[in-house]
């Protein structure tokens, strides 16, 4: 057993530590539910349970600590990332488990934003135990930022991925794209396909280049984990096409209104879109005010002509440029890769 001496507010902080790296154990994410890490605290300050959330299905991370401290957690603290859950779904209420444990204290870091799930303080407080929430609220809110959002907006996160020359083209006149960044950028996407839970194009961009939309690791092969390939647009996939080739999940929406598709994502547990479209569906996305982030690869390269990174947004004057805020300026190889996010949601 680990041994806490400090005092109670110290040692709820110290406990709030281990569950937020306990939370973070899992190598990949437990989706579509959020990382949490949990501690059990015995009446005389022992940690005297660990436990995270490994995957969907899986104990909660309340119910695996629980069942490592066994007896000893009656008349002591739980401390979780996440406010219990008050609802059963795959698995059975944590706010139960919690209550016939005989926890007396539960503190908590992050709110659940989940309408379904949340209200779990307000269930333990009816049964006598004690509550209190936004321990260390931003660090626990930090290890389901994807997730977070999604519960909060009803919708994923967008990030909007370009790789475009200095003079701001995706393509050359012809059509062709490939490839206009190198292999260090090309490598750096394959990571940020891993990260999310759909990579969303056009049919035009399907019919275009047939991408695959895969995951793919230094030596081309295909990772444990493929995002769900999300086409848009009306147009007929065609069966020969490679997003259907059965490495992946697909997805085609007949939708047109970047709203409309991404409440239809979300409903299946897509928390993070990852836009890999053409300059039409960039700007679709633009005008509704569905991109959340940029990631902007610039080749040092120039074609004089071709296809624009994003199309027509309206836009008749400097006065109402879109403008947005770098946060990080980096290099991949030869290109330079910006991180940008817009100034806010127009």
């Amino acid at each position: 057993m680990v041994r806490v001496t400090a005092t109670p507010f110290a040692t709820d902080r110290a406990a709030m530590g281990l569950a937020l790296e306990q939370a973070q154990i899992p190598v990949h994410r437990p989706h579509p539910n959020p990382r949490v890490g949990a501690v059990i605290v015995s009446r005389e300050g022992d940690v005297v349970g660990v436990g995270h959330h490994r995957a969907a299905g899986q104990p909660h991370a309340e119910v695996e600590a629980l069942a490592a401290a066994g007896d000893a957690a009656r008349g002591g603290t739980a401390v979780v990332t996440l406010e219990p859950c008050a609802h059963a779904g795959r698995t059975g209420p944590c706010t139960e488990a919690l209550a016939e444990a005989g926890v007396a204290r539960v503190v908590f870091g992050q709110t659940d934003p989940n309408p379904v799930a949340g209200g779990g303080a307000g269930v333990l407080g009816g049964w006598g135990i004690t509550v209190s929430g936004g321990l260390m609220a931003e660090a626990c809110e930090a290890l389901n930022p994807f997730w977070t959002f999604a519960q909060e907006n009803a919708r994923p996160f967008v990030t909007w991925k370009v790789a475009a020359t200095l003079d701001g083209r995706v393509a050359a006149a012809d059509g062709t794209s490939r490839w206009i960044t190198g292999e260090e950028a090309r490598a750096e996407v394959h990571r940020l396909r891993a990260d999310v839970d759909a990579v969303l194009v056009g049919t035009g961009t399907v019919l275009a280049d047939d991408p695959s939309l895969t995951v793919r690791d230094a030596e081309g092969r295909l990772t444990p984990h493929q995002p769900l390939r999300v086409v848009m647009g009306v147009r007929e996939v065609p069966e020969a096409a490679l997003v259907r080739d059965g490495s992946a999940p697909f997805l085609q929406l007949t939708a047109t209104d970047p709203v409309e598709a991404l409440s239809t994502l979300v409903q299946r547990d897509v928390h993070h879109v990852l836009l890999e479209g053409g300059p039409r569906l960039a700007a679709a996305f633009l005008r509704a005010g569905m991109i959340d982030a940029i990631r902007w690869y610039v080749a040092p390269a120039l074609l004089g002509n071709g296809a624009p990174a994003v199309s027509d947004l309206g836009i008749g004057t400097i006065a109402d440029v879109r403008r947005f805020v770098v946060s990080a300026v980096s290099q991949a190889g030869d290109d330079v890769r910006i991180d940008l996010s817009p100034t806010c949601q127009y």
